[in-house]
Parts: C-alpha cells; structure tokens; sequence
C-alpha cells in the first residue's frame, strides 16, 4: 500500500518526464541490468516500486533507504532503461486517503 501512494503521487510527473525522455532521445539510456546495477554500486539505490503506464512503458523508484537519495526510471518496451528523475530526502508515506463523504 505505501508504494502503491508513492508511485500514485509521482506518477503524473514521471509520465510527462518519461515522454519528454522518449521523444529527446535522451543519452541517459542502458540496458535495464546495467542501470540497475549501477543504482546499487554507485548510490545503494534499490528498486522501492514500480508500475506500468499507459503506453505499456514500465516506470520504476529506486531509491536508498539509508542516504534518502532516490532515482525514477523508464523502459518502454524493448527498449533500454532511461533515467528520467533523481533527488534526495526520499521517504516511504502512508498516507490515508481524505474523507470525501458528505458529513452528516
């Protein structure tokens, strides 16, 4: 459930990221592997959630739980892996969905 919120709230932003990517040809492109591999070697950055969007592409957290660095990635099918985000201060949120029933 908190990776279900958390790939929710990033998901609009990583959609126009990811088709800004794909139509720039960005060079921040690899094998699916080898990005994954170097999110862990270089930043300890391991895959927190991921989801699919609505152009089949595959959008992916990785992020460090111990130094809050975080990094969001897409792979549209057949295609590499392209990074599209990356920040700090990354936290797993819990958050409750707001009533929106009529008070009574």
């Amino acid at each position: 459930m908190k990776k279900k919120m958390f790939v929710l709230s990033l998901g609009a932003g990583a959609l126009m990221l990811a088709a800004h990517a794909a139509s720039a040809q960005s060079r921040n492109c690899a094998e699916h592997s080898q990005v994954v591999e170097r999110l862990a070697d270089r930043w300890g950055e391991s895959r927190q959630s991921m989801g699919l969007a609505a152009n089949n592409s595959v959008i992916e957290v990785f992020a460090s739980l111990e130094t809050g660095t975080w990094t969001i990635t897409v792979t549209e099918p057949g295609g590499p892996t392209c990074l599209v985000a990356s920040g700090q201060a990354y936290q797993v949120l819990a958050e409750a969905l707001p009533n929106t029933d009529a008070p009574a």
